[in-house]
């Protein structure tokens, strides 16, 4: 065993789960470099440190297994010598800190989602709070999540993120201006706002729903040129947004609104406080209030009940629909959620048919929305070079989870952060091939 660390106090952070998680990564790497520590994101193992921070995910099983097998991972590698101290922070850590502590006890430390004071303590910083807003972004430098609140008030039955992340908090709009400014001091063209549920932002601190003030606030930071939307929750969505939307072109014609399911049953099993009926008119009504909009889904296949008739309307559901992008889930039975009550009776290897063929049904879909854009022009944002392409995006596509536009880097320069016109040459399921045109072809 090793006595003395080769590497001083050199800070690696990981981060599992959704974009909330690295938002929360950024926070804490922005606070530990003012506090005048090295730190890096998820760094390659020859130069990855000696102080491991894991930031972790509770949300469904696959992502609890690949924290709990990130955790043992690094758990070895201190018994080995190999790093010097563990800390382990995140959903997974607030959700079973005591079940951790006790199966894996070689961590150095378990915190919860609201402790990073105490977190930072560990790592010997100190928090700083006129640090408000500062990251240290993980993300290529044109584009930042940006977290307009925290937590979650529905009552959704097979949800655990309460049981994680708490009630519904709300940012001030003030603070939320001054963190874009700050990111768009630093580069950042794109915005892409989250939250557990941007429809429920603002009732707390206003009194009302006010995402539409909101976007009136940040579309006038200089130096953001699109701003994308997360995660809205379909009941009671606040629909000035989209009249907003329509009229302010920094706003992407894009939204993320997951569904989860159709059918009358599941849903009033689910809680979701809605109907297919009023589902359908939404949608509708999104798409005739912005025509042209991306919409976005994610659906849960196999929760307790689900009948094959209840599967096949979600089918006919996605066939009508037609959505832009979608992504499609297996059932996960959470213990201390409402569903967990309910029996877990689909079984597993149905559940899994099920999501597939929800993605083959999907995958057609996207396969013929994709050769409409064929031949068309399209701004695009550019986020990198991967080997010979360049890899950008339409404003109808977000990043990791949507359509990447690919331009041949043997024939065409473009410089990464930067917007260019891309006509269509052609198009598959999932990736659209293109080559720049001036603005005024």
């Amino acid at each position: 065993m090793r006595t003395k660390s080769l590497k001083k106090n050199k800070i690696n952070v990981i981060t599992l789960g959704c974009s909330k998680n690295i938002y929360d990564s950024e926070v804490l790497m922005g606070q530990l470099r003012a506090s005048g520590k090295e730190v890096e994101h998820e760094a390659p193992a020859e130069s990855e440190g000696n102080i491991i921070v894991i930031n972790t995910c509770g949300f469904i099983d696959n992502a609890k297994a690949e924290s709990v097998n990130m955790i043992l991972e690094y758990a070895d590698k201190k018994d080995r010598g190999l790093v010097d101290k563990v800390f382990v922070t995140g959903c997974l850590s607030e959700r079973y800190r005591p079940d951790l502590e006790k199966e894996i006890p070689n961590i150095d430390q378990y915190f919860g989602t609201t402790e990073l004071p105490l977190l930072l303590k560990a790592l010997g910083a100190d928090y700083k709070h006129e640090l408000l807003g500062e990251r240290l972004t993980t993300t290529p430098k044109n584009y930042a999540y940006l977290k307009i609140a925290e937590g979650c008030d529905r009552p959704c039955s097979f949800c655990a993120i309460p049981l994680m992340r708490g009630k519904h908090v709300s940012q001030p709009i003030e603070k939320l201006v001054k963190e874009a400014e700050g990111l768009a001091k630093d580069g950042v063209k794109e915005l892409i706002l989250i939250a557990q549920d941007l429809t429920y932002y603002g009732l707390d601190l206003y009194k009302k729903r006010n995402l539409g003030e909101l976007l009136e606030a940040l579309v006038k930071v200089e130096g953001i040129e699109w701003i994308r939307l997360h995660y809205a929750f379909p009941t009671g969505f606040p629909m000035d947004v989209l009249e907003i939307m329509k009229r302010e072109p920094k706003i992407c014609n894009y939204i993320d609104i997951p569904l989860q399911h159709i059918s009358d049953s599941v849903l009033k099993s689910m809680r979701r406080g809605t109907t297919q009926e009023k589902t359908t008119k939404l949608l509708k009504d999104f798409r005739e209030a912005v025509p042209g909009m991306a919409i976005r889904t994610t659906l849960i296949v196999g929760y307790p009940g689900e009948t094959r008739e209840d599967f096949e309307k979600l089918k006919d559901f996605v066939q009508e629909m037609k959505f832009d992008r979608l992504g499609c889930f297996a059932y996960s039975h959470e213990e201390n959620t409402h569903a967990y009550l309910l029996e877990d009776d689909v079984p597993a290897e149905v559940k899994q048919e099920r999501a597939n063929e929800i993605m083959e049904l999907q995958s057609q879909i996207s396969w013929d929305l994709n050769q409409e854009k064929v031949g068309k022009v399209f701004r695009c944002i550019i986020d990198r070079k991967e080997g010979t392409h360049f890899v950008g995006r339409t404003e109808f596509d977000s990043p990791d989870v949507d359509n990447e536009v690919l331009i041949d880097a043997r024939k065409n320069y473009l410089k990464t952060g930067d917007f260019a016109m891309i006509k269509i040459t052609e198009a598959t399921e999932f990736d659209l091939y293109g080559e720049p045109v001036s603005a005024d072809n």
